[in-house]
């Protein structure tokens, strides 16, 4: 799935490179960003599983640890940022878009499934 390989990559790069940017401080203001980490995270995971490949449940269990790392990669690396701050908080609105980025594929790949299998 190459586009969605693209995707994610893009996504990485807005995430590390966007976000060490001075415009990125206070960007979106509390409480609203942790809305924003579930959804970022909620896609990036989405996009993890079906640029893996989701044919079995070890790739979408790979997809969400490899989205739980990138995660865990952004908070250490606000740390390094000035004006930025990483915080539990923010890593876990950061897995809870991983949750749902995982049931998202984990459905998909029940629909697929089923239409390839016609019932």
């Amino acid at each position: 799935h190459p586009l969605a390989g693209l995707a994610l990559g893009a996504a990485l790069f807005a995430i590390f490179v966007g976000g060490a940017q001075p415009f990125a401080v206070n960007l979106i203001p509390s409480p609203w960003d942790k809305f924003a980490h579930v959804a970022v995270f909620a896609g990036l995971g989405t996009l993890c599983g079906i640029a893996f490949g989701i044919r079995n449940a070890s790739a979408v269990f790979l997809a969400a640890a490899s989205s739980l790392c990138i995660g865990a990669l952004d908070e250490w690396h606000q740390t390094m940022l000035p004006g930025r701050n990483a915080g539990w908080d923010d890593f876990f609105a950061d897995a809870v878009g991983v949750l749902i980025a995982a049931f998202l594929v984990r459905r998909l790949r029940a629909i697929l499934r089923k239409q390839s299998t016609g019932l």
